[in-house]
């Protein structure tokens, strides 16, 4: 990594004026005599390239490179509760078998809670080379910090070389401060990954609202932390063999206490989660009016399906956020994903891309939803969804 210098002792306030002038993005000041580079900085180098010679300098910062042989296994932390292993850990398990193969890396489950030796057993059942368990009724209920503390145990007892997280509330605030004790890097919400033969995880996620997919990597930290949304990847089989060994963790009762008290548990009434639907019917602003929803509805009745929409129909409150598909909504995987009404933006797209079976509807033949759909319906779709709903009826066209 590179750094501006500002070598002060060649700073008059005639060239600070200029320096100043120079920054597109006024990040540079001059105050009590001393030129400054704030954090509007965009690293454009403009003021070394344009500005008075010497007065500023692109320095490279040494960095000692790592010995990436010490750092070896790619671990999936097994989200548990309640007796039960979150849906999304067998999906990176299966992901983190597929990536090991490269470099011939073991692959580690890593499990917290109490209570776990049915859960660590289960694990056993998706080809994981050892489960490390910690397990302690102190660790009974989810602490950020405390949890925090035994992913940093880990790392440093075992050097995993990848840790892989869901995307869910407690992959998404504990990953984070893993990474940050380890000074190393996070990349969220990742749809791809991809692993290289010197062990470089090569992780991959939209960014820019989905216009573009940036790939990351961190060449010179270790272990790699990444999250992966539920529905991205898909589970393996449960094999009947079990495979791998237990390796029982232990931590001090300090390190596993944490700073907030838990005084009461309440339970949210379950709602439904279209992420488990395996039929959805989803609508976008080709509807004219709210109250087509009504004949949506019927349809998605008559199918067994879920409803579902896009980012515009929440904005302007016809459905409830938790039915959102896409990148700011959720990641869908079912077996059938009617889509009505909707153009197919990358951020729509890469929330339901992985459906077995996508059928679109929309009037636009050039919309971007039919490069993904296996079957398309050009037209109204005010003519061509009454004449489906017949037919499921049992009636004529």
């Amino acid at each position: 990594m590179g750094f501006l210098k500002v070598h002060q002792e060649s700073v008059t306030p005639e060239i600070a004026e200029k320096m100043c002038e120079i920054c597109p993005f006024h990040a540079i000041s001059y105050n009590e005599g001393k030129l400054e580079i704030g954090a509007g900085c965009k690293m454009c180098k403009l003021c070394v390239k344009n500005g008075v010679s010497g007065v500023v300098t692109y320095e490279e910062e040494e960095v000692e490179e790592i010995d990436k042989s010490l750092w070896n296994g790619i671990a999936v932390f097994a989200e548990w509760e309640d007796g039960k292993i979150h849906p999304v850990v067998y999906e990176l398990l299966g992901k983190a078998r597929e990536l090991a193969k490269v470099n011939a890396h073991p692959v580690y489950a890593l499990l917290v809670g109490c209570g776990l030796e049915n859960a660590t057993e289960e694990l056993r059942h998706y080809g994981v080379d050892c489960v490390y368990c910690y397990d302690a009724e102190l660790l009974q209920e989810y602490q950020v910090d405390s949890y925090a503390n035994v992913v940093g145990d880990f790392v440093e007892k075992v050097h995993p070389s990848v840790m892989m997280f869901g995307a869910t509330v407690k992959g998404r605030s504990l990953a984070p401060r893993a990474a940050a004790r380890f000074h190393t890097g996070l990349t969220a919400d990742c749809t791809v990954l991809e692993m290289k033969d010197n062990t470089d995880l090569v992780q991959i996620r939209p960014a820019f609202g989905g216009n573009i997919m940036a790939q990351i990597i961190t060449p010179n930290s270790r272990p790699q932390f990444c999250t992966v949304r539920y529905k991205v990847f898909s589970a393996p089989k449960r094999t009947d063999e079990v495979s791998g060994h237990i390796e029982k963790m232990v931590l001090t009762e300090e390190k596993m206490q944490s700073k907030v008290q838990l005084e009461k548990k309440i339970e949210k009434p379950k709602t439904i989660d279209i992420a488990e639907a395996d039929v959805i019917v989803a609508v976008g602003r080709g509807l004219q009016s709210q109250n087509d929803l009504t004949l949506v509805q019927e349809f998605a009745d008559k199918l067994g399906a879920q409803m579902a929409c896009t980012r515009p129909l929440i904005e302007a409150g016809w459905f409830d956020p938790k039915r959102q598909i896409g990148l700011s909504g959720r990641t869908v995987k079912p077996k059938l994903i009617i889509t009505i009404g909707i153009s197919g933006s990358v951020q729509f797209v890469a929330g339901m891309k992985g459906a077995e079976c996508i059928v679109a509807i929309n009037q636009d033949k050039n919309a971007s939803i039919f490069d993904v759909a296996h079957y398309c319906f050009v037209g109204d779709l005010y003519e061509i969804l009454p004449q489906l709903l017949a037919q499921l009826k049992g009636g004529t066209k």
